[in-house]
């Protein structure tokens, strides 16, 4: 495929393109494998989650929210992982991240 007849910003467009398209691919093989394992552990007696210990998709469940944007409630932080910005320019105002906490 000859790409020098592209211009930048149509370069961009394919790649968006082509990341929407990758990502919708692997959500289908994923359907797929995980439709194909169930029948395997049907064939045996078994759901998926007798053999897995829950479903693939719930795997990265977000932790219950423990702290909350004073202004805005949408904003929310587990208290695991990165801190997010809201929660950095809190601290560095001088604030207490417990003032943050949700009861």
């Amino acid at each position: 495929m000859d790409l020098s007849k592209y211009s930048l910003e149509e370069l961009r467009e394919l790649q968006k393109d082509l990341e929407r398209e990758l990502r919708a691919r692997r959500k289908e093989e994923a359907r797929r494998a995980q439709k194909e394992l169930k029948e395997v552990a049907e064939k045996y007696g078994f759901s998926l989650s007798d053999l897995v210990g829950a479903s693939p998709a719930r795997t990265t469940a977000k932790g219950k929210p423990r702290f909350r944007h004073p202004d805005d409630a949408s904003k929310t932080w587990s208290g695991r992982g990165r801190k997010p910005f809201w929660i950095k320019d809190w601290e560095a105002s001088g604030r207490s991240l417990s003032e943050l906490a949700i009861d």
